[in-house]
């Protein structure tokens, strides 16, 4: 079952309430999203570990409901 591109959104601000998330669908079918999320939290930590903290927002539904994202983050300037 595919994920809906807000419900995505929703799931990293409510993770990381300050985030600008901005999420893109691929390939038109609901399982592959590119997504970009700025947030403070991430100031100071690794580019590995502000992935985690995206992947830890979905709740473990990488590789099933959602199959694929492309991911960039970065720091508000």
């Amino acid at each position: 079952m595919a994920m809906a591109a807000d419900d995505i959104s929703a799931m990293i601000r409510a993770a990381l309430p300050d985030a600008q998330v901005t999420i893109t669908d691929l390939a038109g079918d609901g399982d592959h999203y590119a997504a970009h999320v700025v947030s403070g939290a991430f100031g100071g930590i690794s580019r590995v570990a502000q992935h985690k903290a995206v992947y830890a927002a979905l709740g473990g539904r990488m590789g099933g409901a959602l199959h694929a994202l492309q991911l960039t983050t970065a720091v508000p300037t």
